[in-house]
């Protein structure tokens, strides 16, 4: 049996580290916001040629300086996408279409709209408070489940520390996009919020199963035996399947993450980051700091 609870010091310091350059990193150089959030222009488009796919259209638009990262997505039926950008006045509107119609001659530009950075800020605002939801009901739900265990820690620590390794998740998963944002351009909007609230369910059910083996070992072994020995055997009891589905769903998220199209990458980038790291947290900091916890409670 592995003694990864009496090594809690060293993963302590270890997720230390990689929170204080996340945060280090957003402090420094922020979040590059995508036009969902600071507005832009929307396009729809219909091709003729079907060799000219999203892959192409994105890099059509990043080659030719009309803007970094557009966000390109299939419409109503496969020949039809829609492409967001950021803002262009008439004139680069009007050498876009040319440059897409060197590419399919019988592209056919069926709408064209702004989207206004008020709506964007609004959309920023939805955002946020649907994050903020997420972690409330997460902490509520943990609290009302574990209420029968609450002797050694109450229950809603077991909520508490939940939430805190969610944060732990996310401020890493912010941390690489502010790095990419500087070096590499890379802009967030609504499918980066989809992948944060992708990660917040994915580490959450993980950190749970582990708590729930807790839970059961601590009905066990009543109220009198050694919490820290207990947390220990349960997290080796969950260890072999917590790595092995992670494993499964990052194989799946690599493969899309290489064979997919432009316009995916970084939403896959990060799951992968934020599933990875999520996996690290319900074994290593989640059950770690319970132990923490039972030892201030208990000395107070």
């Amino acid at each position: 049996m592995l003694n990864i609870i009496q090594k809690r010091n060293w993963w302590f310091a270890f997720s230390g580290i990689l929170v204080a350059a996340s945060v280090v990193a957003l402090l420094l150089w922020g979040l590059k916001p995508s036009i969902d959030f600071t507005g832009g222009n929307l396009l729809e488009v219909k091709v003729s040629n079907p060799e000219v796919n999203q892959t192409v259209l994105y890099n059509t638009i990043k080659d030719n300086g009309f803007d970094n990262n557009p966000v390109i997505q299939t419409s109503s039926t496969e020949d039809r996408y829609l492409i967001r950008l950021k803002s262009i006045d008439e004139v680069a509107h009007q050498e876009l279409l040319t440059k897409l119609m060197e590419k399919d001659s019988g592209i056919e530009e069926l709408r064209y709209e702004f989207i206004g950075s008020v709506i964007g800020q609004e959309l920023k605002s939805k955002a946020f408070y649907a994050i903020i939801l997420v972690i409330v009901a997460i902490i509520l739900y943990v609290a009302w489940a574990f209420r029968k265990v609450s002797y050694q820690v109450s229950s809603w620590s077991y909520g508490f520390i939940a939430v805190v390794a969610l944060l732990h998740d996310i401020l890493v998963v912010l941390g690489l996009f502010a790095i990419l944002g500087n070096f590499m351009q890379v802009e967030v909007g609504l499918p980066f919020v989809a992948a944060l609230l992708t990660i917040l369910g994915y580490s959450v059910n993980d950190t749970i199963v582990v708590f729930d083996r807790i839970r059961e070992n601590l009905h066990k072994k009543g109220k009198h035996g050694d919490f820290e020995e207990t947390v220990n055997l349960s997290v080796n009891e969950t260890l072999a399947r917590s790595i092995n589905t992670s494993l499964t769903t990052l194989i799946v998220l690599f493969m899309v993450f290489f064979l997919g199209g432009a316009t995916l990458k970084f939403f896959i980038l990060a799951l992968i980051v934020g599933i990875a790291i999520g996996t690290y947290s319900s074994i290593f900091l989640a059950a770690t700091l319970l132990v923490q916890t039972q030892k201030w409670f208990a000395k107070r």
